[in-house]
């Protein structure tokens, strides 16, 4: 008799999203919205990865890159990250003005009370932590990445006498690799109870509510992500097919549970997969978690020209620049806040005396736009790190990403 061949986790992902989709959508909500603990707790176990894998990846990747070599690796990462977004905020201002997505949007919004204010802590507050040990407790990447900086920069300069930590960690990496492995197991059942709930809490109207600000981001996102894959099959020469094939479960998973961390771990094990070598995979994506947050700065745009559409307040093309300027600036780290996107846009409203109770309107529909803003984050991610070890001239010629050559899968179970 055959061996019976196990789906691919890929497939039972899949088969986990359509599940939790059909069941929010036909089931009482007494059945499918108490389901929202369990995909809590996949999103749990994830963060729990999260922060030590950072770490070791990290600072092992910048302790093997030599003290000389990780200025340049910095700037060059910093100098694509800019580029991306400056690209993302200008789809995203192109949108608004040629979608008009708030004209006529109505009056419907929710209550102000709704949202929870959350006031920001100033950047350089959300770079240096207090604490590394505080940082790595509340999952705070950016001051993780500032640490793991330091820390690797540190080890690259005392040479040998930091090979045994090097070591430790570089073992650290591979176990959390590994647990990351055990983890994914339950991400069918995970993505399934994510989606059941969301949409049994809010019912279809998660998905029909503000449709034109919905469609228009979703369609703003596809336009940026073809020329993000313009760009890495023309100018960097990535076999885009390859990489997309097997970068698949970590968007799925960032679309699914609309959360990067979730991604985390199996976008850069896939990178690695790639060809792309470890030691950039650990600096430039972590960083680009920070940094290069490419759908949430286009999302910020179009959510703020449509509160200025929506309120009838006319807005000339000098005050739509400085806001994109500003927006290029405050998206930055958002990452270290709680609902970062919507802080920011609050921010930004009260900034240009734009009404801050439409983004209590938004937050209706707030779920179903973070699915997309974070699987376009993920994905940028991890063309930017590709993009960085092209530039570094230290991709190898035989990686798959380079010659397309197929990658095994591996079994859900």
């Amino acid at each position: 008799m055959k061996k019976l061949r196990m789906p691919s986790l890929t497939v039972c992902i899949f088969i986990g999203l359509g599940a939790g989709v059909l069941f929010g959508l036909f089931a009482p909500p007494a059945w499918s919205v108490p389901l929202k603990p369990i995909g809590k707790l996949f999103i749990r176990l994830i963060k729990m990865i999260v922060a030590p894998l950072i770490l070791s990846s990290l600072v092992t990747g910048l302790a093997g890159a030599g003290s000389g070599h990780i200025g340049r690796l910095l700037i060059k990462s910093l100098v694509w990250f800019w580029l991306a977004t400056a690209v993302a905020l200008i789809i995203g201002l192109g949108a608004a003005n040629l979608l008009h997505p708030g004209v006529g949007a109505g009056s419907a919004t929710l209550a102000a009370s709704e949202i929870v204010p959350v006031k920001p802590k100033p950047f350089l507050e959300q770079v240096v932590p207090e604490s590394i040990i505080g940082a790595m407790a509340e999952n705070s990447i950016l001051q993780i990445v500032f640490f793991s900086i330091l820390f690797g920069l540190a080890l690259a300069a005392i040479g040998p006498a930091g090979k045994p930590i090097v070591d430790f960690l570089k073992s650290l990496t591979l176990v959390m690799f590994k647990i990351t492995e055990y983890v994914m197991r339950f991400a069918p059942i995970g993505v399934a109870a994510a989606m059941a709930s969301a949409i049994g809490a809010h019912g279809p109207q998660l998905i029909f509510q503000l449709a034109r600000l919905v469609g228009s981001l979703y369609l703003s996102l596809i336009v940026f992500v073809s020329i993000l894959l313009l760009a890495a099959r023309f100018l960097l020469k990535l076999r885009v097919g390859r990489m997309l094939l097997e970068l698949k479960e970590a968007l799925l998973l960032a679309f699914s549970t609309t959360s990067s961390e979730s991604a985390l771990p199996k976008a850069m094990q896939s990178m690695e997969r790639l060809g792309v070598p470890e030691h950039i995979v650990g600096f430039v994506i972590p960083a680009g978690y920070s940094f290069n947050l490419d759908g949430t700065t286009l999302y910020l745009a179009l959510a703020s020209m449509f509160i200025a559409q929506a309120s009838g307040m006319h807005m000339p093309l000098s005050t739509q620049i400085v806001m994109m300027l500003t927006l290029l600036l405050t998206s930055k780290g958002v990452a270290a806040v709680p609902r970062a996107s919507l802080v920011v846009l609050s921010a930004t409203c009260a900034t240009f005396g734009l009404p801050v109770e439409w983004v209590a309107a938004i937050l209706g529909v707030d779920e179903v736009m973070d699915m997309a803003r974070t699987t376009v984050n993920v994905l940028g991610n991890c063309v930017a790190s590709a993009a960085v070890a092209k530039w570094e001239g230290i991709l190898p010629k035989n990686a798959p990403i380079l010659t397309g050559a197929p990658i095994p899968e591996k079994a859900c179970f």
